[in-house]
């Protein structure tokens, strides 16, 4: 049975996340607010979670699921190594809108979809997120709307199109923006802007100045 807390109450908030908490540690689909827009989120060490999430979106294999984290050192679990670029792209944007693509340990037992031994990570700008994040560790998160649909800014348009296929609604109340977050490829020699996003592409390249766009 689906349960939608409404967050903005802090008792309820405190159960809600006690209850998403609970939800991924079964492997059932939760929706939470981020700093971007709203996303529906699973395990992201439980394969059939990832599958169930990708089958509520109507979304194939080919287009993996990225991972939220909620804090750069939950990096270190994830990959054996990143570029030094990648230190001074965190600390100047994260927490925010800005998802880096790096090389994830061979050694994982998780299943994303065809990611070619890569994984898409950001910590995002929501308080709500990032404490559920600490309860239950990393998380597949992606936009909580239908394949081909617009990404939603408040828990009614994700429901609206997810229904019962999540077990947990998190109401965080409208999100800030409906600009998805800038995703950089670290994963290859040369830097890459995959999706140009909430970010400037002019703050990204003051760092990255051998930036490139695909």
């Amino acid at each position: 049975m689906t349960a939608r807390f409404d967050c903005s109450d802090p008792t309820v908030r405190a159960a809600g996340i006690a209850s998403a908490a609970a939800a991924v540690r079964r492997s059932d689909l939760v929706v939470l607010p981020t700093d971007t827009v709203y996303g529906v989120g699973a395990d992201a060490f439980a394969p059939n979670a990832v599958a169930a999430l990708l089958a509520a979106k109507g979304r194939g294999r080919h287009k993996p699921s990225p991972v939220l984290v909620d804090s750069a050192a939950a990096l270190d679990g994830l990959t054996d190594g990143l570029p030094d670029v990648a230190g001074a792209l965190i600390d100047a944007f994260w927490p925010g809108g800005l998802t880096l693509v790096v090389r994830h340990r061979a050694s994982l037992n998780w299943d994303l979809g065809e990611t070619g031994g890569t994984v898409a990570v950001r910590m995002p700008d929501c308080p709500l997120t990032l404490e559920l994040l600490a309860a239950t560790g990393p998380l597949a998160v992606s936009s909580a709307n239908l394949t081909g649909h617009p990404s939603p800014q408040d828990c009614d348009a994700a429901q609206g199109m997810l229904g019962d296929s999540v077990a947990v609604y998190l109401d965080g109340g409208r999100t800030a923006g409906a600009v998805s977050s800038s995703i950089v490829d670290l994963s290859g020699e040369v830097p890459v802007l995959v999706r140009d996003g909430v970010l400037p592409v002019s703050e990204l390249r003051a760092l990255v100045p051998d930036l490139i766009t695909r």
